[in-house]
């Protein structure tokens, strides 16, 4: 047993002999009750900085999920002044793993842990919890110049698995030539949703090409007429987001449909109505994953996200809040 000496341990001696009176054996025993009961209360007992509304925490996110953050944050910041959050914007591979290191104990991605993933932390004596925060989109991009702003899921399919691969297979009329397929990261979210639920292969085109973040897809099919790419929708849909009306100015979002034939009535962008009422075919669900044992700053976070200030701030960014009611109103011209 390690005993660390420091100032208060040193008080502790000195009162013990000055009441002893020169009993050498009273002095023994004295300091070893001291000792023993300094020990109990220090030694074994884990030392926390932070609690749900103060101190320092790490965090990890999906990369394709940094402007609902960055909407969030402030607002937290602003409330609880002695928080501060550091976030890691990371591939969803990557976010996964800082939690699986224990280097960060929230995670914030578009999928629940694996029953792997839990019984390696259940070893561990750690049992994480799951909140579901929002239902988020992907969002499919294409340049101004390119008029075929409308998709059905075969033909995203078909693109992803290489089937199609020119633009003159979907409009016999389209001059743009070959397909240039641009997803965020090789690691992303978006390129395992589209192995999930669009492809269900894990072949794909090697035509596909993986830039490093978000933005980078953005700009890239701005500047090119016959690229298409893959972000989360909440990097296109907040209308009050300078930057993200500087991306609407070079890009299409386009409208996806669920049947085999793309018309303007049965095929449906990313908006929240849409999300909502499951007419848009590209969803999935935000989770935060807390692997924190106690109620620390990560917890706190997690708290704000799913409560009803987190959920209201998410609204605004354009996705839907999981727990907030959403009202959906119908304008009907005459």
């Amino acid at each position: 047993m390690i005993i660390q000496i420091n100032m208060k341990f040193i008080h502790y001696l000195k009162v013990a002999k000055e009441y002893v009176n020169g009993s050498v054996k009273t002095s023994i025993i004295i300091v070893a009750f001291v000792m023993a009961l300094y020990s109990c209360n220090n030694l074994g007992v884990e030392k926390h900085t932070d609690t749900a509304t103060t101190g320092n925490a790490a965090i990890a996110t999906d990369e394709t999920f940094q402007p609902i953050v960055e909407a969030i944050l402030p607002v937290y910041h602003a409330i609880y002044k002695y928080a501060k959050i550091k976030v890691n914007y990371l591939p969803e591979v990557d976010a996964i793993n800082l939690l699986l290191k224990d280097s960060v104990k929230l995670a914030i991605v578009p999928r629940p842990l694996t029953a792997n993933e839990v019984s390696y932390f259940n070893e561990k004596q750690i049992f994480p919890k799951e909140v579901k925060i929002a239902l988020d989109g992907i969002a499919v991009l294409v340049n101004k110049k390119n008029t075929d702003t409308l998709l059905t899921v075969e033909q995203l399919r078909d693109i992803f698995l290489g089937k199609i691969t020119r633009w003159e297979q979907i409009n016999p009329s389209s001059t743009l030539g070959e397909l240039k397929v641009i997803f965020d990261n090789p690691n992303s979210s978006i390129v395992r949703y589209v192995v999930d639920s669009i492809t269900k292969s894990n072949i794909l085109s090697d035509k596909l090409s993986a830039m490093k973040y978000n933005r980078d897809v953005v700009e890239l099919v701005s500047n090119t007429p016959n690229a298409i790419g893959l972000i989360g929708v909440s990097w296109v849909s907040d209308k009050d987001d300078p930057a993200c009306l500087s991306f609407l100015k070079n890009i299409s979002v386009v409208a996806i449909s669920k049947n085999n034939k793309a018309t303007p009535e049965n095929s449906f962008q990313p908006f929240q109505a849409y999300i909502a009422t499951g007419k848009y075919a590209l969803t999935r669900y935000i989770y935060m994953i807390n692997t924190e044992p106690r109620a620390g700053l990560a917890t706190g976070f997690s708290a704000f996200a799913a409560g009803d200030k987190g959920q209201r701030i998410i609204l605004k960014t354009g996705i839907l809040p999981y727990t907030q009611p959403v009202r959906i109103i119908q304008i009907k011209d005459n």
